[in-house]
């Protein structure tokens, strides 16, 4: 895969292992972070010659970070092929309980952070007449959890902007899709077990087992693998046959 591919929250969790499959494939990676350290230790990873890996910090819901960063990209490598907008957090709390300053802040980074990385990369791949978005969903941007008020419903939002990219971005040839996984063991998730058991008074081992997995086909975590295959085969499918689509990974969580 000879292409650049710019990722947000590449540092760590499925972001990383994003990084690292691209980087397999033979694609240039840009790993963007709000941490520059982690991401410059990623990108030296990847290429210890730093010839096909850049890490930059970048916090996407900082217009001037992103669009300086999304310049350096260009600049380093001299095109972009494909974004992938995976920056985000999780903050979960009762709704009438809920911070609005903390409901703010989620969805500035998940919402803000994709239409301003989409913007600048939008712009560089019409001139190129060719580029792929990808958004990083959930499961639930198609279902919702009690306490996720705020992370539900921007990730239902990566959904209609991913159609709007689709439909202004064909006539460049630019495709948008979203990947909607289940949950996957990360620190995001990690952190979420014993908030959960904390407000629903039950274990973390109930958590897991009745919560996150109860609605899966074999009571399996999706895998930051599982994430990483989806966004390959989205990135290289050849045509406008697939996009403005969601494609959930979920061991059957989810089925459509």
């Amino acid at each position: 895969m000879d292409k650049v591919v710019v990722i947000t929250g590449a540092a760590s969790g499925i972001g990383k292992e994003l990084a690292l499959t691209f980087a397999r494939e033979g694609a240039k990676v840009v790993i963007a972070d709000l941490d520059l350290k982690a991401a410059q230790e990623t990108a030296l990873e990847i290429d210890p010659a730093s010839q096909r890996a850049l890490g930059i910090g970048m916090d996407v819901s900082n217009e001037e970070q992103v669009e300086n960063g999304m310049a350096r990209a260009v600049e380093t490598f001299g095109r972009l092929d494909i974004l992938v907008s995976n920056a985000g957090v999780q903050i979960v709390a009762p709704l009438v309980e809920f911070d609005f300053e903390k409901w703010r802040k989620l969805l500035s980074i998940h919402l803000d952070g994709a239409f301003l990385t989409t913007r600048a990369a939008l712009r560089q791949m019409y001139r190129q007449n060719s580029g792929s978005v990808i958004y990083m969903g959930s499961v639930h941007s198609k279902e919702a959890s009690p306490f996720k008020a705020p992370y539900v419903t921007a990730k239902h939002g990566l959904i209609g902007l991913a159609k709007v990219v689709a439909k202004e971005g064909a006539a460049h040839g630019v495709r948008a899709n979203v990947i909607c996984p289940g949950f996957v063991r990360t620190p995001l998730v990690e952190k979420q077990i014993p908030e959960q058991a904390r407000a629903l008074g039950i274990s973390a081992a109930d958590v897991v087992k009745t919560v996150m997995l109860r609605e899966t086909v074999d009571g399996e975590f999706t895998t930051v693998q599982d994430v990483a295959e989806a966004a390959l085969f989205l990135a290289a499918f050849p045509s406008n046959a697939l996009t403005g689509q969601s494609i959930v990974v979920s061991h059957g969580w989810f089925m459509q």
